[in-house]
């Protein structure tokens, strides 16, 4: 038997993900494939999934998934729910027992809309309503965390390998027209369901290789604005920064990455030649938003609603290998898990540190 010595591998977790841009569904025995021949980038203790697109007879519902640890836990939550939120369906989320699998906790979803009259009484809009209710449970009601919380969408994750969670919880019955990936090497933070990736905020959801060496700036700093990290790991931070970026500061995605994985200022000072737009903004950014600049190794790949981002740090720690074939566009962290899913993959390329790669579905077809 291998030790573990034996088998890490130094740059950890994989990632993968693959997206149709004519919105067309694939099912997720896709994705799951995808990170068989990666499986040695993880060592048990953490995989998921997120698919988009998956849950069209609710698709202008919120999908909430959460873990229970006992079925009082659930009730109080429920009641919890019902105070906030119209509760249209809810129901154990269907899984496969298989012996890879073990120790799970009571897992449900649940579809919701926002109360109208609490909407009103808060003067919230919808997105910042959920996001509230979010952190709220996952901090103050002990034993129940929302693992997903976006429009027809949603997070399959539990401590085990990537290519067993998937058969746990019957992926290959899912489609849709996005998917990402994670099988994980937990390093400075336990291995456990919650800590699993993907990690998820309304419709944003992240995988991630690598390590935040800045996670405490970043989570002091994004703490002040309400989030609260209660997931022990460092990635449920950048979630949280790039929610924070987009939909609260209003950035676009490539003004997000450019705060995540900001040029250096000897970069910013040799496009004042060439690039004095450039210059000027990049400048801009990492003096409005030091706090959130992510140091570290990462490649990250971002899903929301109709798109996906890959990114790596401005060094480039982690690898990641971009591919196209037809509509839909291949990320891994190696060739070998995009060839799997599609073996004639075209355009493959490694993207440059800091460059994010941003593919969106052709507008109305999702």
């Amino acid at each position: 038997m291998k030790r573990e010595g034996q088998v890490r591998i130094p740059s950890g977790c994989a990632i993968a993900a693959v997206i149709s841009r004519a919105g067309e569904r694939m099912d997720g025995g896709l994705i799951a494939r995808a990170m068989e021949p990666m499986h040695d980038r993880s060592n048990g203790l953490g995989g998921g999934f997120a698919g988009y697109g998956i849950y069209p007879e609710y698709r202008d519902l919120y999908a909430l998934h959460l873990f229970f640890d006992t079925r009082d836990t659930r009730k109080e939550c429920e009641a919890f729910l019902r105070e906030y939120f119209e509760i249209v369906h809810s129901e154990r989320i269907p899984t496969r027992r298989i012996p890879a699998i073990t120790g799970e906790p009571i897992i449900w979803r649940y579809f919701v809309d926002p109360l109208k009259s609490m909407l009103a009484s808060l003067q919230l809009d919808e997105k910042e309503y959920v996001a509230r209710a979010v952190m709220r449970i996952n901090s103050e009601n002990r034993g129940a965390f929302v693992f997903s919380s976006g429009k027809n969408m949603g997070t399959f994750k539990a401590v085990g390998f990537p290519e067993d969670v998937a058969e746990f919880y019957r992926l290959d019955e899912y489609s849709g027209y996005c998917w990402t990936g994670h099988g994980r090497y937990p390093t400075n933070t336990p291995g456990w369901w919650g800590g699993a990736h993907p990690f998820t905020l309304l419709d944003y959801s992240v995988v991630h290789n690598g390590e935040i060496s800045s996670y405490d700036a970043n989570r002091r700093f994004i703490e002040m604005y309400g989030y609260r990290c209660t997931l022990q790991t460092d990635t449920e931070v950048m979630t949280y920064i790039l929610d924070y970026l987009v939909r609260v500061q209003g950035l676009s995605l490539a003004e997000a990455a450019n705060v995540i994985a900001a040029p250096f200022w000897s970069t910013i000072a040799g496009e004042r030649a060439g690039d004095p737009e450039a210059a000027e903004r990049h400048a801009f950014l990492r003096t409005v938003f030091p706090s959130l600049l992510v140091t570290g190794p990462f490649s990250i790949v971002l899903g929301f609603t109709g798109g996906l981002m890959a990114l790596n740090d401005r060094l480039k720690l982690r690898s990641m290998v971009v591919g196209e074939k037809g509509d839909r566009v291949f990320v891994a962290s190696e060739e070998a898990a995009i060839r799997t899913m599609e073996p004639d993959a075209e355009n493959l390329r490694a993207p440059a540190g800091g460059e994010p790669v941003i593919i969106r579905v052709k507008e109305g077809a999702y």
